[in-house]
């Protein structure tokens, strides 16, 4: 078997890894979107709405949308950004020894929003490996004039039951719980993180590695680059307000994104790297 492949999801061009040992992810050209990931010998490890669009209309609800070049609606673009809902191309794919990757673009001259008018180019670049997988972003700025952004990786995390999850590894973080309006801050004060409705908090100065559990299934979560983490769910009510879910899906996945939230400045010809590291543990 190859070692890329192309499908089409939905109606949306697709391309899927396979590695040597059985790994598998798959990823849309719309928006370098990631939209599963099977560790080899595993399941699925990345929730995916079965309401979301597979049409290009909307953003994919699920797996992990890229963000950039901001966070929400802190900007005047579109929220989160325009990467998400881009039509990206595939540059690079095969094998490295055992590690299969794949490598997308995305550039300044492709079709953007003219609100967003600065010269760059956006790599991705996923590798496959076991129990691994790895997500590396890339922004360079290609052009003459400094600008700044934020980027995030928006990861949806398949779950069995939303209030059986614990995250461990934010111990001593600040946050800002926007649950709220104005959001409050605090510290987690708590070795494990449990989610039993709607969250939305904003971890600062992220140190070390996170490890989320559920049941059998446990991650462990590592970012470089990235500086803070978003914990993330609806809840019930909010769910309800969300075209692309189905009922009761908010209890089958927590979002946990490595982002960089705080503008970031990067000047004519230099590049930031962002790597998000998941790996399935016994």
């Amino acid at each position: 078997m190859a070692a890329v492949e192309f499908l089409t999801v939905g109606e949306l061009p697709s391309v899927r890894l396979h590695a040597p040992d059985g790994a598998q992810a798959t990823v849309s050209l719309f928006g370098a979107h990631l939209i599963s990931w099977m560790p080899a010998g595993g399941e699925e490890r990345l929730f995916c709405s079965a309401k979301s669009a597979m049409d290009g209309s909307k953003a994919i609800r699920g797996g992990v949308p890229i963000i950039f070049p901001q966070f929400s609606t802190y900007g005047t673009g579109a929220r989160h950004g325009f990467a998400r809902r881009s039509d990206w191309r595939l540059i690079n794919s095969g094998l490295e020894g055992s590690r299969c990757f794949a490598e997308f673009e995305l550039t300044s001259n492709d079709t953007l929003p003219e609100s967003w008018p600065h010269k760059f180019a956006l790599t991705y670049r996923i590798e496959l490996q076991g129990a691994e997988l790895q997500m590396h972003l890339r922004v360079h700025n290609t052009g003459q004039s400094q600008f700044s952004f934020a980027a995030a990786l928006h990861t949806y995390f398949l779950i069995d039951e939303l209030t059986s999850m614990t995250l461990d590894g934010l111990l001593g973080a600040p946050y800002s719980d926007h649950i709220v309006s104005p959001p409050q801050f605090g510290m987690q004060s708590s070795r494990q993180l449990t989610c039993s409705g709607h969250m939305d908090r904003i971890y600062r100065d992220i140190q070390g590695d996170m490890t989320m559990s559920c049941g059998d299934v446990k991650l462990v979560l590592e970012q470089d680059g990235f500086m803070d983490a978003v914990v993330w769910n609806p809840g019930a009510e909010l769910a309800l307000e969300v075209g692309d879910l189905g009922l009761g899906e908010h209890l089958k996945f927590i979002c946990i994104e490595a982002a960089h939230l705080d503008d970031y400045e990067l000047v004519p010809g230099k590049e930031w790297l962002g790597v998000h590291t998941l790996r399935c543990v016994d």
